[in-house]
């Protein structure tokens, strides 16, 4: 430990920002990130391959691949639509993946090696999972979907047909061999994703948000449906999230109950929010807000927050069946508002933009570092303000996909720490407890599938869950990561965050991390103080063999010198604190 002390007082690496605009005022592009050139990442220039891609780490190592079953891949076609991985949703030992093609299911409880329990097919793309209890919901959106989650799909795509299906399938996965779809709720623009919202007050019903992003179905196909403006029809389907209520002991009773018109204004237009002016002759340019990709919700705070197309939106849902929309922002240097991630004081939120819907090669040395990037807000009451961009700073290839996409917080204490993936910029792991300078503090990539053209593949999300970093890959299958202690991250920190386990984590659910008292959440506080300089040498050499003694102690002799070594930092820097307060409540341990 004592050895160490040199690489944690590091100097902070100062990454180049520029101020979001709000209300679609342009962004000036002084101080933005630098892409960085192939002699400076090792990430560039990387060999192409399906499945025999050159691969390069640095602090996050990949700890086991699985290949995609068989009949989720086409043969021939990497890179194929009809079979891509989408999302992924945990519960227990249990790793649900989506696909455009149905969904498999793993089990991790060894991470090292996960083992395929079931690989489903129900095609309707995208596929998005949630979990909760004995339930697994999946998005469908594309006009193959059939209501008896037929293997080969509704092949008469452009006809209204009765066995059509687009919105959220329910399945029972009591037997989770054995899935039984239970309900299939109609939508009238399908589920490119949902939201499965717990309401801490009623325990009886969860809620799933419903974001749809393709054109409204014809009111032929199903009765309600609506395309047009609303200046011709008030009722239009666009304009609105579609809101389920599942009865967790009835979910076959599952319906729709609201169509909120969270972009309305205070005269009531529903189209209220400012509406880009719209020129698609330019290679980037906003897109119109008449709906929402991802809407996150932190139910711990009554928060959530929308990724809407046009803008990024907060919303009030401590009535979950009734959203209110508080804040919003616009910024002309976003394409897509794709998708939203708070920290976990609730005081930020990054918001991600998906130029080029993902498909495209959007990391190259030439492409705007606004584009395509990360936005990070403070979150003052109703008030959202732009704090800085980031993007992941290795040029990737014209024939690789890349673009921010999903991800999620890593659970070190005392810090705000993103994973994120970028498809086939591969996985960023990024430190914005400075939200003015985020910076990367490991990443893992591969080469592009094909280094002569462009394949649809990359990892679609990366997560942590229960102490590794899950990665869904569109082409290639399911990852997982482990993160190693470098300048950046200390051992200490990565074992706290080892400390925190989950039941359940549906990415767009967050919650509350708290962290339990241990000793390695008082040697992360103790490396926090020393990397900060609120310490010297011989104070941290008295606080790590204090520790260690305490450590191999026992009852009321191990809480006696706890106590004391708590009293002792309290009489330290303020920075001392945390430290001192997670000592103490190790001591009262029984």
């Amino acid at each position: 430990m004592i050895s160490q002390t040199a690489t944690r007082r590091r100097s902070r690496l100062v990454a180049a920002i520029a101020f979001l605009s709000t209300f679609c005022l342009v962004a000036p592009p002084a101080r933005a990130q630098v892409i960085t050139s192939s002699a400076q990442d090792p990430r560039v220039g990387l060999r192409g391959g399906w499945r025999d891609a050159a691969e390069i780490g640095r602090n996050m190592v990949l700890v086991a691949h699985r290949d995609r079953p068989d009949g989720f891949f086409t043969p021939g076609d990497p890179g194929a639509f009809p079979t891509a991985n989408s999302d992924l949703a945990f519960m227990g030992n249990t790793l649900v993946q989506g696909s455009f093609h149905g969904f498999q299911i793993w089990d991790i409880s060894n991470p090292m090696a996960p083992s395929l329990r079931l690989a489903f097919p129900c095609p309707g793309g995208q596929g998005d999972p949630s979990v909760y209890r004995n339930l697994l919901f999946i998005s469908v959106e594309q006009p193959t979907g059939r209501l008896d989650c037929g293997a080969n799909g509704d092949t008469a795509a452009t006809i209204p047909t009765a066995n059509r299906f687009r919105g959220v399938r329910i399945f029972d996965i009591s037997d989770i061999q054995h899935p039984r779809q239970v309900a299939a709720i109609q939508t009238c623009r399908g589920s490119h994703t949902h939201t499965l919202v717990a309401d801490p007050n009623d325990p009886n019903n969860v809620y799933i948000y419903v974001s749809g992003s393709a054109p409204p179905r014809p009111a032929a196909e199903l009765a309600g449906c609506s395309g047009e403006q609303p200046e011709k029809d008030p009722n239009t389907s666009l304009f609105s999230i579609d809101i389920i209520r599942v009865p967790l002991n009835a979910p076959q009773q599952a319906r729709v109950v609201a169509s909120p018109r969270i972009f309305a204004n205070e005269s009531g237009n529903i189209a209220g929010l400012l509406r880009p002016v719209i020129d698609t002759s330019l290679a980037h340019h906003p897109s119109e807000t008449n709906r929402c990709h991802d809407i996150t919700v932190y139910s711990a705070i009554g928060l959530a927050a929308g990724a809407c197309a046009g803008n990024g939106i907060v919303l009030d849902i401590r009535n979950p069946a009734n959203p209110k929309r508080v804040a919003a922002v616009s910024d002309s240097n976003f394409a897509f508002w794709h998708s939203a991630t708070f920290n976990n004081g609730g005081d930020k939120i990054i918001f991600t933009d998906e130029w080029g819907g993902g498909t495209r090669a959007k990391c190259t040395a030439t492409d705007d570092p606004h584009w395509g990037a990360d936005a990070l807000f403070t979150l003052r009451g109703n008030k959202l303000s732009p704090a800085s961009y980031y993007k992941l700073p290795a040029a990737q290839t014209e024939f690789e996909n890349c673009v921010a996409h999903n991800g999620s917080l890593i659970p070190i204490p005392g810090r705000d720490i993103f994973v994120q993936a970028w498809y086939q910029g591969g996985v960023s792991v990024v430190d914005f407890t400075d939200i003015a300078h985020p910076k990367e503090i490991a990443f893992f990539d591969r080469g592009p599938v094909d280094s002569t053209k462009i394949f649809l593949a990359g990892e679609w999300s990366a997560y942590w869950y229960n102490g590794h970093i899950y990665g869904s890959e569109i082409s290639r299958g399911l990852d997982v990561f482990g993160l190693q202690p470098s300048s950046f991250l200390t051992q200490n920190e990565i074992d706290a965050a080892k400390t925190v386990h989950l039941d359940i984590l549906n990415a767009q659910n967050q919650q509350r991390i708290i962290w339990p008292p241990s000793f390695a959440l008082s040697r992360a506080y103790l490396d926090q103080a020393i990397r900060s300089n609120a310490i010297p040498e011989t104070g941290a050499n008295f606080y790590w063999r204090s520790l260690e003694g305490a450590e191999k102690l026992n009852g009321a002799a191990r809480a006696r010198a706890l106590r004391a070594i708590a009293a002792r930092a309290r009489l330290g820097r303020s920075s001392l604190r945390t430290f001192s307060n997670s000592v103490r409540d190790l001591s009262n341990l029984r």
